[in-house]
């Protein structure tokens, strides 16, 4: 009885630290991917002084707490709304659903929304966008707060990853226009996840 025990207890362990291990992994791919980005000198956001003298953005350290499985309430029939942004531009979204999770033992939301000009571009269909704002904003995390990119989910659930949570271009460089994240976005909590402040 007891070896049945262990050998259950060892599984679940193993499928467990295998998971754990892909979620690191996919967060490190995340982190070389946008690094890469960066560096480049036809796709990097950069300043040009930024850009000669980049090595790598900073990170908080990976961390699989901040890996949520959330619950959706879509809204089908939500009318589209313009999105202020740090400029006088303002992109058309629509409210695709809300995200209901737990993190750390406390219940969150989170409105996903889905970008109306992106819907009909090629590859782009299934895109989905998360802005949101945390107590780190402004501290060790930039004031403006982050994005996370989404997929259009198969069920009632989605997984997001706040490690793969990246700042907007306006973060490193004054000449863009970023979407700023709805106030019913702001999570009363920190999310040491993700891409960090950026220092110039």
């Amino acid at each position: 009885m007891k070896i049945h025990f262990f050998l259950i207890s060892f599984l679940f362990v193993s499928v467990l630290y295998s998971q754990v291990s892909k979620d690191v992994e996919a967060a490190l791919k995340f982190q070389q991917k946008l690094n890469k980005e960066f560096a480049s000198k036809e796709e990097s956001p950069l300043t040009d002084e930024d850009l000669a003298v980049f090595k790598s953005l900073e990170f908080f350290p990976v961390d699989s707490n901040y890996i949520v499985n959330a619950k959706l309430t879509f809204y089908k029939d939500s009318k589209p709304f313009q999105m202020k942004t740090t400029t006088d531009r303002l992109p058309v979204y629509k409210l695709y659903a809300t995200a209901s999770f737990k993190l750390k033992g406390k219940n969150y939301t989170l409105e996903i929304y889905q970008n109306e000009k992106l819907l009909l571009t090629p590859d782009y269909e299934d895109y989905l966008f998360l802005p949101f704002t945390d107590l780190t904003n402004g501290e060790s995390s930039y004031g403006g707060g982050r994005y996370i990119d989404l997929q259009l989910p198969k069920s009632e659930t989605i997984t997001i990853d706040f490690n793969q949570s990246y700042n907007p271009y306006c973060a490193y460089n004054s000449k863009y226009s970023c979407p700023i994240p709805p106030k019913v976005n702001y999570l009363d909590t920190e999310i040491k996840a993700g891409v960090m402040l950026f220092k110039h």
